[in-house]
């Protein structure tokens, strides 16, 4: 089996080494096969010339790839798996809150998933963090029917084959969720494991900001809307009667 371990960064220059060689260690110890894609995401800080140090230090291994201005996380998302380059492709967070060494968990379970994601049963988040993140997940599974338990998490394992057929378009981090609902539409078992997470030690998050609440509202009706339209993923030659 081949890997990639995948991660945007942005205002992460003082965790994508670690974040970096954690995922080196846990690779070897998984295949042969591996790679890890780091995506500057038009980062103002050393993130970039970080990752552009850690791919000097292991060419062939670590790639990077330069957003010239900050697109967004799921914008970030997007190019990670668009370029990745193995069958599996395991993506997280740049800021350590979510350890890779989960991988080391997760990799068994995809004999029996194309996509597994992972929920947070501790959440040393602040009461604010974990009010929006319980509200969040409310309004996601009654608008789209589902039942999964935490969708906004930043650790997941996804078969590479799947995605040419999800057509994906957030650019907040509503693309989290996006990748879940269209899998689950297509009929491709998703597994969940839970995990725990970190705080950030540096800096801090832009997950609960203004602006990305905002953007991940808008591509959440936005998304909902094109599923549930009398046009989406028809079969071929079938076409709904507007009468």
């Amino acid at each position: 089996m081949s890997i990639t371990v995948f991660f945007p960064v942005y205002n992460d220059e003082n965790t994508v080494k670690r974040v970096t060689e954690k995922s080196l260690t846990v690779l070897k110890n998984l295949t042969d096969d591996y790679e890890v894609l780091i995506i500057n995401d038009g980062s103002p800080d050393r993130s970039g010339e970080i990752a552009d140090q850690l791919a000097a230090e292991h060419p062939n291994v670590v790639r990077v790839i330069h957003h010239e201005v900050n697109k967004g996380y799921g914008a970030a998302v997007r190019t990670g798996l668009e370029n990745a380059r193995k069958e599996w492709i395991c993506f997280t967070d740049g800021d350590d809150e979510y350890d890779v060494y989960d991988l080391l968990r997760m990799y068994p379970l995809r004999k029996h998933y194309d996509l597994i994601i992972t929920f947070r049963y501790v959440k040393l988040y602040s009461g604010l963090r974990q009010f929006i993140s319980y509200t969040y997940n409310c309004v996601f599974r009654w608008l789209y029917r589902t039942q999964f338990r935490d969708i906004s998490t930043g650790l997941r394992l996804i078969h590479r084959p799947i995605l040419k057929n999800l057509n994906l378009e957030s650019s907040s981090p509503f693309i989290g969720a996006e990748i879940v609902v269209k899998t689950m539409l297509k009929g491709h078992p998703i597994g969940e494991m839970g995990i725990q997470t970190f705080p950030r030690e540096f800096g801090k998050g832009a997950s609960t900001s203004v602006k990305n609440i905002l953007a991940t509202i808008k591509d959440m009706f936005s998304i909902y809307r094109k599923i549930f339209s009398p046009e989406y993923d028809l079969p071929p030659n079938r076409r709904q009667d507007p009468t």
